[in-house]
């Protein structure tokens, strides 16, 4: 079997897959024109960061068994084309976690004390102290936006350097962040209170341009920002205004909105200090995603079930054609769930009725916590380490299974528990294969759980609907379809809609100021 390795794989990947018998091609950056013409000879593609693998290119590839990424982040594959092609696509997940850490923490240095600037200076010459005062980091606040794993190694390195710790992660239960000796805290409260603040976040509809205007206003004058994790989780042109009005000290990034950067008003800043994606550019990170996806590569080809499949949960034989609707459904309910919490989920309960009681449910709670892990986590969790990292994450995890039936042949319940609420959602799949929610926190509903929804619990009383349908329809906004559910007439409803696009966040909160309305959240599938 044949291996076309692009964009400069490290040579101890190649070995691994010359090693296991595979005939390895290994070339640099492709076009989409160039693969396309080549990809169909092969039975597996590695690539970094540098090559778009396209649907166009995918639809060439007569013989692709699998995708394999060394490095976390997918942006580059077209992993639909994949999936519908039936091709695994693998990541390498854990390979470069200590160089992004390392490098966020060079950063935070360097933008402490000037270095670059100085440097630069005396290489022309000029030898300025006074110019280039810093400012100790030991005393200092490090705010942590998203406490991943390298958002840990980051946390574990600051209080090295004697900084006080603060942290927002809607995953991360207090206990765990207590042993980090961090401090958990609302989104607000790290941007008031930190002296620095880095992101470690995947790019995703909920945490582009999660620093804004407004947010970077919360931070008090003279912090300093970091981005190290993905371009667009800060608004370039408000950081920009930030540090232009003398708000913010400085920034340093590592990453940007349009990458390779060529052209940005930043760099025509003096405390901008910017390195070209630098955070996975060590010796050790690259043997680390090399080999990594190597060995999936091999394991992939020889039938054998991969350790980090990003787009196909490992069910084999006459169960996969069984499970695979529930499967896509449970990771739905997993999806859902994960938007509505606002607290950090410690407990989880999986309840199967019905014919899929005969089953192991691994695969099914597999996908589930997927689901639930992914809005926050992306590519870094996939079907096969969802449980270790709710694991991790102190999250608990009960399944359990009944062949008793009501109102459906099969049926997947799920709850989720956190310290201030809880939620539960059934789900289920009809005859057309479809998955659909059947009932909400009790409330008994059908919908199709895809695409922009709202959920607005509210009061069952006349002109509520109403109002609520006017704001969305004043940000021009179509309702698809709606379901309103209640227990009993006069009590509490709950509104579920699907929408054509996405609300602002002055209409959900011009939703949240209707007489009657209880609450709203905005949920992307």
């Amino acid at each position: 079997m044949r291996v076309l390795a692009l964009d400069g794989i490290d040579h101890r990947g190649l070995d691994i897959l010359r090693e296991a018998g595979l005939e390895v091609t290994a070339r640099g950056k492709m076009s989409e024109e160039e693969l396309k013409g080549v990809l169909g000879d092969y039975e597996a593609l590695i690539v970094r960061s540098g090559t778009k693998v396209t649907a166009a290119a995918i639809g060439a590839a007569r013989e692709l068994k699998i995708i394999g990424r060394a490095g976390v982040g997918t942006d580059n594959i077209d992993v639909t084309a994949a999936t519908e092609g039936g091709i695994v696509v693998v990541n390498a997940p854990e390979g470069n976690t200590i160089a992004a850490a390392e490098h966020t923490v060079a950063m935070m240095l360097a933008l402490a004390r000037n270095i670059p600037q100085a440097s630069a200076a005396l290489k022309q010459g000029i030898w300025e102290k006074k110019k280039y005062m810093g400012i100790e980091l030991r005393g200092k606040t490090l705010g942590v936006i998203g406490l991943g794993k390298i958002g840990r190694e980051v946390a574990r390195r600051a209080r090295g350097l004697e900084m006080r710790v603060m942290a927002h992660d809607p995953y991360v239960d207090p206990d765990q962040a207590a042993h980090l000796e961090v401090e958990l805290a609302p989104l607000e409260q790290v941007l008031q209170t930190a002296d620095f603040i880095t992101v470690h976040l995947p790019l995703t509809k909920e945490t582009r341009h999660l620093l804004d205007g407004e947010r970077l206003k919360l931070l008090k004058p003279g912090a300093r920002v970091l981005n190290v994790a993905r371009g667009g989780i800060i608004d370039e042109t408000a950081l920009y205004e930030a540090l232009k009005a003398g708000h913010l000290a400085g920034a340093a990034l590592d990453v940007f909105e349009v990458e390779p950067l060529k052209a940005s008003p930043l760099l025509e800043l003096d405390n901008v200090i910017v390195t070209p994606h630098l955070g996975a550019s060590t010796e050790e990170a690259q043997v680390a995603v090399a080999v990594e996806v190597a060995h999936d590569v091999v394991r992939c080809l020889r039938g054998e079930p991969v350790l980090n499949a990003v787009n196909i949960p490992v069910v084999r034989g006459h169960m996969a054609e069984i499970l695979r609707p529930y499967l896509m459904l449970a990771e739905k309910l997993g999806g859902f769930l994960a938007q509505l919490m606002e607290s950090p989920i410690l407990n989880v309960e999986i309840c199967c009725n019905g014919d899929l009681a005969r089953y192991d449910l691994a695969s099914l709670t597999s996908s589930f916590l997927k689901g639930l892990l992914r809005p926050l986590l992306a590519d870094a969790v996939n079907y096969v380490n969802a449980p270790v990292v709710a694991k991790k994450r102190g999250i608990r995890i009960r399944e359990k299974k009944s062949r008793e039936m009501e109102y459906f042949a099969n049926l997947i319940t799920v709850q989720v528990q956190g310290r201030r609420e809880s939620h539960r959602l059934a789900g289920t799949v009809n005859q057309a294969g479809e998955p659909r929610l059947v009932n909400l926190d009790g409330y008994s509903v059908d919908a199709s759980p895809a695409g922009h929804m709202l959920v607005v619990p509210h009061l069952d009383r006349p002109r509520i609907i109403g109002p609520v349908a006017m704001v969305i329809g004043t940000h021009n906004v179509n309702i698809a379809a709606m379901q309103v559910g209640r227990r009993e007439a006069g009590g509490e409803a709950v509104m579920l809609m699907s929408i054509d696009s996405e609300v602002p966040r002055e209409a959900l909160q011009a939703i949240r100021q209707v007489d009657g309305v209880l609450d709203v959240r905005y949920i992307y599938l």
